[in-house]
């Protein structure tokens, strides 16, 4: 009995020692498939580490939720392409499809798809798998860093083809084929979508000869063309097998020619041995995974960890051949000198956390990637914003490549000219475009001339604190004084009667506004998902809020409120908890900001609740968009144990470890361990810490504590210890104190467009400001009219005002512009607008100011789904001359011409008579932004004026929206 027990207890003792035996094969651990459910926009495909090709499925040609090219909830296969895209919100890549079949080659899409079941789909880091159900056709693929591998294993046929699509996906612009022997064929796709001009050139080999091939072009298929260019080039060629033999195609790629692309090939994988190649890209990423190791007992929390590491190894891209040859964004080639060039920079996405984990994990490639920054400067006169395939998409807001290098250079990352890029950085921030030019000049950016100017405000704000950091570090007073500056115009769009960032239209705050209302004010957000959006200086919007205590309440509010998204439709908002959006980036971390109101437990809480809640390893284990790496990168960083809120600062905020151990191997050849005592599902509060067998009080860590190796240790327990690192002493601080700006004031008023005098009164956000207003267009300031109490205008008129105090000398200034309405018709609106498009209301068709280009500024009136109809009075009977309105089209935003406009006339309102009717001239697949005026010139006497415009109607099946009901934008009604 007594060896008995001793026997079951030894084994009890070796599961346990087992069970928490640190990974050493991280690779086991990553499931491909995560994220490719859901919103979470990833593909299966193999790939490596930084890989140029992605070799993956193709099962979606179109939509959102095809992104990558690839949907978990597919079972038609279309083929195998070489690029994909990790979770970005829009498509593009997905070049170069090949796809096995037998019997006649065919060159649509829908006739040579296969089926395919999951059960028979298999994915793990560097290798896929499936088998084609309708060709009997089992698919494998992997991957060099610059060439795809295919082996495709036929059953017995004489009729075993491979189609090659360069047709597949977005526009072909041009592109080329050539048939070099009955081995080999090379070529080159030139495409147009999200990246404008993109072209990739390809060389492929075949393991055995070909038996037949043909090149279909023209809509023609020819077998004995050898060469072909044109726009809709495809291709095949034929074998005959033996029951379960496999035919292997290699497929270099390179975005600088068929040479390189050849060269590729020879270099990285110049043999036949796909199970070698597969065994080495498992290697590479065990290698890689391994640069974190955990010891941990959860199997399933070690696979969600794993495969978001290796989702942030997904990308940048290499984007140079094997010589160093790359496209440049001047569209010239290039020669690099002693580093890798890189492409698929989601900066707005990733400079947040994906950035800094690299400035931990992969320190010489953030070097890297700031010298590929600077290259792009040197040949494209800016820094990348969002670039793609050597193109530069303008996509998102913010100048973040900033952000990436001052956080680089204050960590001691400093391959690269410091000089050029401070210069860079100041040349991203005097731009004009994107509403730079308003934000300098206004000190934010004012909503009536420039959208998502909330956003934009914010995010340049932080982006020229980090411009200030590196120049402070750098010894440049001056420009640290600019840009420090700048980096507080957040204070001038904070309302502290709301507590909120908010719009201000016309020297006023938006007056419909709504802090859960998604507008074009904010960029994919609303207000609750970017008042918190103050990473350089938390302590200066804790006092706009007035104090912790406020602040600390406003953070609970936002994860509490039940109140739910309004405005306009947004998929990217997503993994809701309160407010709070998870699944897109703005909100990333807010969790944390409990550390700097001296309540570090209730971001354990949170922290804790959205890596068990919001992450898994399953197909929808993503609560949004991977966005290249971003969101994964927010679940490496969290379940270690700490966040870097103010990239740039060289501080990570606590939040609570995820695991028993971790332990970062740094590329230095130092180990920082973290390590969590009692840690559970339970135990998720820490109860104390130590740095180094010492006591940590503190409720943050510097970057140099983990770079010089250590051991961090955490001691967890069930309940909130609300005495550790809850004093001043121990909270995180983010502070600007150089350089205070005074906000500027807010004029108020009942309305812009008034027919009786409208009363006026201005105020300050900060007590105890003077305020100087002028009436004439000139500049105020202390000569000027001082304000005391609110005073009427009775005629068009502007108003100019600042505000004034001693410490900080004048704001800089706002205008407001009132406009007399001198006519006495009226409108009546019969149809209901979408009241994210108002134009100010009915009267905004008839107050003689046209609506911009820019409609995303609120000018124009949208209805969405249904016709717009209205009548005018006109006060009397009058001689109508011509009656018009204008219109305005943006077909990838929705917004088509109506399909025809009717105009009618009464002189009782109950009887109308049809006048005429007018049709537009502008094609429906028109992509610019067009304003046209329908209209009639008539000779009538009349009262009242009705105007129906039909709606377009469904968006048409080319349409990436197909099957929603199209808007019409209307503004301005004119009768003369």
């Amino acid at each position: 009995m007594i060896k008995l027990f001793f026997t079951q207890f030894l084994i009890f003792l070796i599961g346990i020692i087992t069970s928490l035996a640190q990974v050493t094969a991280p690779s086991q651990y990553v499931n491909p498939f995560t994220g490719t459910d859901g919103h979470g926009h990833t593909y299966p495909g193999a790939t490596l580490p930084f890989g140029m090709v992605q070799l993956s499925p193709a099962t979606r040609l179109s939509g959102w939720d095809g992104c990558s090219g690839y949907h978990y909830t597919d079972s038609i296969l279309y083929g195998f392409t070489h690029t994909a895209l990790n979770g970005t919100g829009v498509s593009d890549y997905g070049d170069i499809l090949l796809m096995p079949l037998m019997g006649e080659p065919v060159f649509s899409n829908h006739l040579y798809a296969s089926t395919f079941k999951k059960m028979n789909e298999h994915a793990e880091a560097g290798y896929y798998r499936v088998l084609l159900d309708d060709f009997k056709i089992k698919a494998e693929l992997t991957t060099t860093v610059r060439t795809g591998y295919h082996r495709y294993t036929f059953p017995e046929t004489r009729e075993a083809n491979i189609i090659i699509d360069l047709k597949h996906r977005d526009q072909v612009t041009e592109s080329w084929i050539e048939i070099i022997n009955d081995r080999e064929i090379r070529g080159m796709r030139r495409s147009s979508n999200w990246a404008k001009d993109m072209q990739v050139y390809f060389h492929m080999i075949f393991s055995k000869p070909f038996l037949r091939q043909g090149i279909f072009s023209d809509n023609e298929l020819q077998e004995k063309l050898q060469k072909a260019r044109g726009t809709n080039i495809k291709a095949f060629v034929g074998f005959e097998t033996k029951a379960n033999e496999p035919i292997e195609v290699k497929v270099g790629i390179s975005f600088v020619s068929a040479e390189g692309a050849y060269r590729n090939i020879q270099e990285e994988n110049p043999d036949w041995n796909f199970n070698t190649i597969r065994e080495e890209a498992w290697k590479t990423w065990n290698k890689q995974l391994s640069r974190i190791t955990i010891i941990s007992d959860d199997e399933n929390r070690l696979k969600t960890f794993y495969t978001a590491l290796y989702h942030t190894y997904l990308q940048p891209n290499t984007a140079m051949d094997v010589d160093g040859k790359y496209r440049g964004i001047d569209k010239k080639i290039h020669q690099t000198s002693g580093h890798t060039h890189y492409t698929v920079f989601s900066l707005w996405d990733t400079y947040r956390t994906w950035h800094p984990l690299m400035t931990l994990l992969e320190t010489e490639r953030t070097g890297d990637f700031i010298k590929v920054f600077l290259n792009i400067y040197e040949q494209g006169g800016l820094l990348p914003v969002w670039e793609l395939a050597a193109n530069e998409t303008f996509c998102m807001i913010g100048y973040h490549s900033v952000s990436v290098i001052a956080d680089a250079w204050l960590k001691g990352i400093r391959n690269y000219d410091g000089e050029k890029a401070l210069k860079a950085m100041q040349n991203s921030a005097m731009q004009d475009h994107f509403g730079l030019e308003a934000y300098r000049r206004h000190g934010h950016i004012p909503g009536d001339m420039e959208h998502e100017s909330v956003s934009k405000t914010l995010e340049y704000a932080y982006d020229d604190w980090c411009i200030a950091q590196m120049a402070k570090d750098m010894g440049k007073d001056s420009i640290y004084r600019t840009y420090i500056q700048r980096a507080q115009f957040y204070q001038n769009i904070f309302d502290p009667s709301t507590g909120f960032m908010r719009p201000k239209i016309n020297g006023r705050w938006n007056t419909s506004f709504d802090p859960t209302r998604v507008d074009w004010h904010f960029t994919e957000a609303n207000s609750w998902q970017y008042s918190f959006y103050v990473p350089q200086d938390i302590s200066g919007l804790i006092n706009l809020h007035g104090g912790k205590e406020n602040f600390a309440q406003k953070i609970d509010e936002l994860f509490e409120t039940t109140n739910p998204i309004s405005g306009r439709d947004q998929k990217d908002i997503t993994g809701m908890i309160g407010q709070y959006a998870h699944g897109n980036e703005p909100s990333h971390h807010m969790a944390y900001l409990y550390n700097y109101v001296n309540k570090p437990w209730k971001t354990q809480q949170r922290v804790r609740q959205i890596m068990d809640n919001l992450y898994s390893h399953q197909p929808d284990g993503l609560s949004g968009n991977e966005d290249c790496g971003q969101m994964s990168a927010w679940l490496v960083m969290s379940a270690m144990g700490f966040y870097p809120v103010t990239p740039g600062s060289n501080t990570y905020v606590f939040g609570t470890p995820w695991f028993p151990e971790t332990t970062i191997h740094l590329e230095n050849g130092n180990h920082f361990k973290i390590t969590a005592e009692n840690v559970s599902s339970r135990n998720f509060y820490i109860q104390s810490a130590e740095l180094n067998g010492r006591p940590y009080p503190y409720s943050y860590l510097k970057h140099d504590s983990i770079i010089t190796g250590g051991h961090l240790h955490f001691t967890m327990g069930s309940a909130p210890n609300k005495n550790w690192a809850s004093e001043d002493p121990y909270v995180p601080v983010a502070r600007i104190t150089d350089e205070p700006i005074v906000p500027v004031p807010v004029i108020t008023s009942s309305t812009q467009r008034f027919k009786k005098p409208v009363k006026v009164s201005i105020q300050t956000i900060h007590k105890n400001c003077e305020i100087y207003y002028t009436l004439d267009g000139s500049q105020p300031g202390k000569k000027s009219i001082s304000y005391s109490k609110p005073f009427f205008i009775d005629k068009t008129q502007e108003v100019n005002a600042v505000a004034w105090d001693s410490s900080g000398g004048y704001s800089f200034p706002v205008k407001a512009n009132f406009i007399k309405l001198d006519f006495d018709k009226n409108i009546e609106i019969l149809t209901n607008y979408n009241s994210s498009y108002h134009a100010g209301g009915p009267e905004g068709l008839i107050d003689g100011i046209r609506g911009p280009v820019n409609w995303r500024l609120g000018g124009w009136q949208g209805y969405q789904d249904t016709d717009f109809e209205a009548i005018i009075d006109l006060g009397q009977i009058k001689s109508v001359q011509r009656i018009a309105a204008g219109f305005l089209q943006d077909t990838r935003s929705w917004i088509l011409m109506p399909k025809k406009v009717e105009f009618w006339i009464s002189e009782d309102a109950k009887h109308f008579k049809r006048i005429a009717t007018v049709e537009h001239s502008i094609a429906d697949k028109n992509m610019d932004i067009i304003i046209q005026d329908l209209g009639v010139n008539v000779e009538t006497d009349t009262r009242y004026l009705k105007i129906i415009a039909t709606n377009y109607g469904e968006l048409p099946p080319w349409h990436p929206g197909a099957g929603s009901p199209a808007f019409i934008f209307i503004d301005e009604v004119m009768i003369e």
